[in-house]
């Protein structure tokens, strides 16, 4: 065992009676509690897990806990097969943050393990290879080039136009994505990225719309259940400081029309078994543009608002989907009885910060029925992301419009103020 990884012993040692599992685990909140989606079932769980997230496992129930630096494929793949070999076998491995679905399918190719191939899993964390997809099966999506090391900026403009978005072929949460007006600031942008970085990205036309998400699980090729929602700013705007917003559609011709266009992009990308979080654009001609999917739940807090409007733990589902065992529920009616969204606020500036006043609006704000702001004295760093953030809210309303107005008015109303911070602070 590496010198920089360390096994934690847990309660249960060789089970050879019941199903084994290999679990990646980044999580250092509620979601690293695997063992509630599994209440029902006789299984044991095996972990190789970050040092801060050791402390959310069942440990005393489990297999083995392994501690890593990381979870690259490089680091987990030889822990993975000792524990392979220690504990007779494992009957699925899983990784749930949209970092590890591509690791958990290359270790179960190395193993020999059930469950989705990386060649599948690929599809679904390389743009490139998603949008081929996609667009072989009919539909509209944006034009797009890959980047080699000696892609030039001519090029590019050929085959994307401008405005144009560049952004890692690879990436998550909109890191790394930028909008280029013109051929002067791809070509300085170009410049600035060495071959192999080049290589890893993708350019793409910018296309003109509202960004709307459809949120579920697939079982059998078929909705086992289904959310639409509209963004208030995009994701690339909150990455870049601005406020995001999300709030559900109603039933009617366009959440059909959303969900239907949905299903054929995953039809195309052969996703039958499994959570996924896809993004799409309606462009002011009604026309529906695929952006990208991950097969996983969304983040921000996708989750936590489907737990509480519609009962569905889309989590549980997303790790029982991936080891092949039954949902957790039956399948959900598509639409909650009210409406609901979130709002999200970045980390207040000037980065590092401490809080100096917030204003709390649960109460002020009808709508708002759960939120989370920090405490006077907080201190942010900058790397946040969807979970450490100036302010979180969840919203619920008799339907789209009136939500969509609380979301609007969320963002207007709720301010956080900072400070600089000191080093060490």
């Amino acid at each position: 065992m590496s010198e920089r990884s360390e096994r934690v012993m847990g309660g249960a040692r060789r089970r050879a009676d019941v199903p084994r599992y290999l679990v990646l685990n980044r999580f250092d909140d509620e979601f690293g509690a695997y063992h509630r989606y599994l209440s029902d079932q006789s299984c044991a769980l095996a972990y190789l897990t970050l040092a801060d997230c050791v402390d959310v496992l069942d440990r005393d129930n489990a297999l083995d806990t392994v501690v890593v630096p990381d979870l690259t494929l490089e680091t987990v793949l030889p822990h993975a097969r000792e524990l392979h070999a220690r504990h007779g076998g494992f009957q699925g491995v899983v990784g749930l943050s949209e970092y590890d679905v591509l690791t958990a399918a290359r270790l179960r190719d190395e193993l020999g393990v059930p469950g989705a191939p990386a060649a599948l899993v690929r599809t679904f964390r390389d743009k490139p290879l998603m949008k081929r997809a996609v667009a072989a099966a009919g539909l509209r999506v944006p034009r797009f080039t890959e980047l080699t090391a000696d892609t030039t900026a001519q090029e590019v403009a050929r085959a994307t136009g401008f405005p144009l978005v560049l952004k890692p072929r690879s990436g998550a949460a909109s890191h790394g994505v930028r909008v280029l007006e013109d051929l002067a600031q791809l070509q300085l942008v170009l410049d600035k990225l060495n071959p192999s970085e080049r290589g890893g990205q993708q350019c793409e036309e910018y296309v003109q719309g509202d960004v709307l998400h459809v949120d579920g699980v697939r079982r059998a090729g078929r909705y086992h259940f289904v959310s639409a929602s509209a963004y208030v700013n995009t994701c690339l705007d909150f990455a870049q400081g601005g406020r995001l917003g999300s709030y559900l559609l109603d039933d009617g011709p366009l959440r059909r029309r959303v969900v239907a266009f949905a299903a054929a992009c995953l039809d195309a990308l052969k996703l039958d078994d499994g959570a996924f979080h896809l993004e799409l654009l309606r462009r002011a001609d009604g026309e529906l543009v695929f952006l990208e999917v991950g097969m996983r739940p969304g983040g921000a807090r996708i989750p936590e608002l489907h737990q509480e409007l519609f009962g569905v733990d889309l989590m549980g589902e997303a790790l029982r989907a991936a080891l092949g065992l039954p949902p957790m529920a039956g399948p959900v009616d598509f639409q909650p009885p009210h409406g609901g969204g979130w709002v999200l606020v970045p980390e207040p500036p000037p980065l590092p910060s401490r809080v100096v006043s917030r204003t709390p609006l649960r109460g002020v704000v009808a709508e708002v029925y759960t939120e989370t702001v920090p405490e006077v004295g907080d201190v942010f760093d900058g790397q946040g992301g969807y979970l450490r953030v100036g302010g979180s809210f969840r919203l619920r309303g008799a339907g789209q419009a009136e939500v969509r107005r609380a979301v609007l008015a969320v963002m207007g109303r709720y301010e956080v103020t900072a400070e600089p911070a000191g080093v060490g602070d």
